[in-house]
């Protein structure tokens, strides 16, 4: 039989050999690991230069794929490897890298939840800790809406109790609230796990980046003001609904 050039080389019984078109996935998945390693070295490092981690406190993780990338337990992110980094398959087991943060399961769920979630970050902010010891305005939004930016990039963010670092009944409560938000129709993009900091997620190492900054700064701006500023009232939040598709 006649193959024309720059189609799949054919087996005995004519059939395309599916061998080439799974070593051009492969190799679309290997340039795609590494440029997630390169993104989540940057923004540890982004991180740990404007302090918003310290030590080797928080975690982030990417999808690629039915994989995960995540930094190794006890790693700082400020001082990370590349290579080091933790890749596990879609099962969970780790296939890479040094052993994997142990809050893995926390951001696998996260992105099993929330199918727009690739990019996972969770720090020990320092205002946004001093919040949940302060006390949080409400456990279902650990701020008010006082300004229109920390309604439009961040929205909505439960406080998730304390249980210890790692432990898995965590992403239970979290995912709980991913689907109790999105039946509501205002999606979610952070929680503040209480005592420890927030988690937060979002299509990418921008977005993400975008929505804990502005949720740290908007608690440091609070705890400022001594906690007095009020909300914005309803007809500011329905204009920011209408004009920008807020979910609040």
């Amino acid at each position: 039989m006649t193959r024309h050039a720059g189609t799949a080389p054919e087996t005995a019984d004519g059939r395309a050999d599916d061998r080439t078109h799974e070593g051009a996935a492969d190799e679309t998945h290997g340039r795609a690991v590494a440029e997630a390693r390169d993104e989540i070295v940057r923004v540890g490092t982004s991180l740990f230069a404007r302090g918003y981690v310290h030590a080797s406190a928080g975690n982030i993780s990417a999808k690629v794929g039915d994989s995960h990338l995540i930094t190794p337990t006890d790693a700082a992110l400020g001082f990370l490897e590349r290579d080091r980094l933790a890749l596990v398959d879609a099962r969970g087991e780790q296939i890479a890298g040094d052993r994997a943060s142990k809050t893995l399961t926390l951001h696998r769920r996260i992105c099993a939840a929330d199918p727009t979630a690739r990019f996972v970050i969770h720090t020990h902010s320092t205002h946004l800790v001093g919040l949940t010891l302060a006390g949080v305005w409400s456990s279902d939004d650990v701020l008010p809406p006082i300004t229109p930016y920390y309604v439009m990039k961040v929205g909505h963010v439960p406080l998730i109790p304390y249980h210890r670092p790692g432990d898995p009944r965590v992403a239970d409560l979290v995912t709980a609230r991913i689907a109790e938000h999105a039946a509501s129709r205002t999606p979610i993009r952070a929680v503040l796990l209480d005592r420890l900091g927030p988690v937060v997620w979002g299509p990418d190492a921008a977005t993400a980046l975008a929505v804990l900054e502005e949720l740290e700064e908007t608690a440091r701006l609070w705890l400022l003001t001594d906690r007095r500023p009020e909300p914005l009232p309803a007809h500011a939040l329905d204009e920011l609904r209408s004009a920008f598709g807020a979910a609040w």
